[in-house]
């Protein structure tokens, strides 16, 4: 058996600039056939605009992302995401799971590592697809893989390059659909989860981690300053870029309550559908089944 790391890089069907490019080509042609307003954080754009403006984004913010992840959530991004992992529990049996906006790997990175500690001698291996939008996420993760060089059984990875609203996956492709932090930067939230219930196999679970929403009234003016005040000069300090992190702190603002996501992934067909808030509902975990 090949080393995993060798493995992935034999896995791609298509180069990878291809799919950049036909994932640029998807968003284009759905974007001006109706052009409508829409938002990037605060300000109003067109659709057509916006993935040029969220693509920008995160170009401009690869490199740091991780760090800067460390530095505006004190760390605790790792706990949330690893709380994540725990609600999936996912058996390793011949899984397959798409981690869609997974650029550098965060998520792939802990399923693969949850993997190694299954000892079951008859345990299939698993396949994980790391599939984004921005091919210089996608670079970082897999940069952070090749350094992680981790123990495998078997078990493969691939990087793909492609749109949440248009996957290039057949249906019910994929045993687990995984999104953090990623669903509240595409224009369409609804085609992504009716994407996802798509590709996803009967019986397959959809979860996703993403900054939510504080009712406390106290703690969501805290977080508010927080928000405003310390993350933007915290990106300008740490990364040299002010405009991205604010763009991110806005597009939070702009994220559908719990409530009303949990109604967009019931819309979409998923059942048994609940959330469950961390740390006050500065983020929410959000689940659901495809039946």
């Amino acid at each position: 058996m090949l080393p995993l790391r060798r493995t992935s890089l034999l896995i791609h069907r298509l180069p990878l600039a291809r799919f950049s490019s036909n994932a640029r080509e998807n968003v284009t042609q759905s974007a001006t056939q109706h052009d409508s307003d829409t938002h990037f954080g605060f300000q109003t754009v067109k659709e057509s605009d916006k993935w040029k403006k969220v693509h920008k984004v995160f170009e401009e913010v690869a490199a740091s992302y991780d760090l800067m992840n460390d530095a505006m959530s004190m760390g605790i991004h790792r706990v949330w995401k690893d709380i994540f992992m725990e609600r999936l529990s996912p058996v390793g049996n011949g899984i397959r799971l798409l981690d869609m906006a997974g650029g550098t790997g965060d998520i792939a990175f802990r399923y693969m590592k949850y993997l190694q500690k299954q000892t079951a001698p008859d345990r299939k291996p698993s396949h994980v697809t790391v599939c984004d939008i921005n091919q210089n996420m996608l670079d970082v993760g897999q940069q952070r893989w090749e350094k992680l060089n981790l123990p495998t059984a078997g078990d493969t990875i691939e990087w793909v390059c492609a749109d949440a609203e248009k996957l290039p996956f057949e249906d019910s492709s994929f045993s687990v659909y995984t999104i953090a932090f990623g669903i509240r930067n595409c224009t369409h939230i609804d085609r992504v989860i009716s994407e996802a219930h798509r590709v996803l196999k009967p019986g397959g679970r959809f979860m996703c981690l993403e900054f939510s929403h504080v009712n406390n009234e106290y703690l969501k003016w805290v977080y508010d300053q927080y928000s405003f005040q310390v993350i933007p000069p915290m990106g300008q300090i740490l990364a040299n870029q002010w405009q991205p992190y604010q763009y991110l702190v806005e597009s939070i603002r702009k994220f559908p309550q719990q409530n009303e996501f949990k109604a967009m992934i019931q819309n979409a067909g998923f059942k048994c559908v609940e959330y469950e808030n961390l740390t006050f509902g500065v983020v929410a975990i959000h689940s659901g089944f495809k039946l």
